[in-house]
């Protein structure tokens, strides 16, 4: 239809369309080699605005200065990783924010990265994600996993490189509060999972499924510890050169850990079984030299989580001065025995059913639902009504399936109305958890 606008993962031939019968069209062209999952088309009601020279967001007018907002360092970020890894060789980077049912928090379509507007927080808080999609440009996009069961090399290098990004623009501790917050994210997977998913290539037999932080922050570890051991200098040298030897080709992990040990180790079997390769990449768990990354700036928010817990009044705890990673890492100290007071001040002093990030948000109320407080489950609905992100909306209504008598209720009136706004990769899993 003349009224909307079509966009696709490639050069953009006619950006306005032309005429056509009934309409317009639009041309594009793609000449790189890519794999199949990364085509990707869009068309709707959409407006365009620079955010750079080679970067810009379309976004339904309404969305638009918001987005335009939040993503505005977007064109620093390219820069800077093209810097680290290499040239951009897709051309432009923009970002397309998607209706709020998009079911994942961005997909790196080349070109144009397909984003969920529940990043959009309103203080630019939440654009690591942009980091992460942005990294694909060059791990995933650029050198492509062969199978699934090489996934790790997409996600892994990608989440390395956004660590990077994330550093060079906002500093080392920022950067070191999201490794820790990923270590926990790493030992829950361990305890939560079977053994054998806790192998870097892990076989699994639908993409769609959700994967666990082994394939995103495992192999990230490794990487952060062969930059460790070889010192960064050497390790970038040989990211980029990684990077162009691959280029447009699909990899398996056989061939990488070949090309590392050709190419960074050169024989140097000391090094190769001081970082023990084969068992970071084959083996479940993780190895003898794995050590947990450190944060200053988190310990101080540990000690305030455990002041609270201990009785300790809420005000003691700095939040006004916290950014996001440090108010997510206190709600997640916070223990399953907190009591209605404690509840009761923690939604008040913070304002947490009324927050627009929808990170906090979302740990806030699995904690209120964990504890049966009621006076969260407004915030709830709205949440669960406004989005259909499966990271957020699975683990709430499996939450609330968990209490029984009162969450089960709660999660089968919410979805009744929530399930036809929900994509189907997000109503799949959820209807093997809200049943009647």
């Amino acid at each position: 239809p003349p009224e909307l606008k079509v966009v696709m993962s490639a050069e953009k031939l006619t950006p306005s369309g032309e005429m056509a019968p009934n309409g317009r069209a639009f041309r594009f062209r793609m000449p790189h080699a890519i794999p199949p999952y990364l085509i990707a088309i869009a068309i709707g009601d959409l407006s365009f605005r620079a955010v750079g020279a080679h970067t810009g967001v379309y976004a339904e007018p309404a969305v638009l200065d918001r987005a335009a907002y939040e993503f505005a360092d977007t064109e620093r970020m390219l820069t800077e990783t093209a810097a680290l890894y290499g040239p951009y060789r897709w051309g432009r980077y923009d970002i397309l924010v998607l209706p709020p049912s998009f079911p994942y928090g961005g997909m790196e379509n080349p070109t144009l990265t397909f984003v969920t507007p529940t990043v959009l927080a309103g203080d630019r808080s939440l654009v690591s994600l942009i980091a992460h999609e942005l990294a694909h440009s060059w791990s995933g996009n650029l050198v492509t996993n062969a199978t699934w069961d090489d996934f790790w090399l997409n996600e892994s290098f990608t989440t390395y490189i956004e660590g990077r990004i994330v550093e060079t623009l906002y500093g080392r501790e920022e950067a070191d509060m999201g490794y820790v917050l990923a270590w926990a994210d790493i030992q829950r997977a361990l305890a939560e999972e079977p053994a054998s998913s806790t192998v870097l290539t892990a076989h699994f037999e639908n993409p769609d499924d959700p994967v666990s932080a082994i394939v995103y922050e495992k192999g990230a570890a490794l990487l952060r510890l062969i930059e460790a051991e070889v010192g960064r200098t050497r390790f970038d040298a040989y990211l980029r050169s990684y990077f162009e030897h691959h280029l447009f080709q699909p990899i398996t992990t056989t061939a990488f850990l070949a090309d590392i040990r050709d190419n960074l180790f050169h024989g140097d079997t000391a090094l190769d079984q001081r970082l023990q390769l084969d068992a970071w990449t084959g083996q479940p768990g993780l190895p003898s030299n794995a050590a947990p990354p450190r944060s200053g700036a988190l310990d101080r928010v540990d000690a305030a989580a455990a002041a609270f817990t201990g009785g300790g009044p809420l005000h003691d705890a700095p939040w006004a001065s916290w950014g996001t990673l440090q108010r997510q890492r206190f709600l997640r100290r916070l223990p399953l025995t907190l009591n209605t007071s404690q509840l009761g001040a923690l939604e008040h002093d913070f304002s947490l059913n009324e927050t627009s990030n929808s990170e906090i948000l979302f740990d806030w109320l699995t904690i209120a639902v964990r504890h049966r407080y009621l006076p969260a489950v407004p915030a709830l609905e709205r949440f669960l009504l406004a989005q259909g992100r499966w990271k957020f909306v699975f683990p709430l209504y499996r939450d609330l399936m968990r209490q029984g008598e009162w969450g089960a209720p709660i999660a089968r009136r919410i979805y009744a109305r929530a399930r036809p706004m929900y994509h189907s990769v997000s109503q799949t899993a959820i209807d093997t958890v809200v049943t009647n």
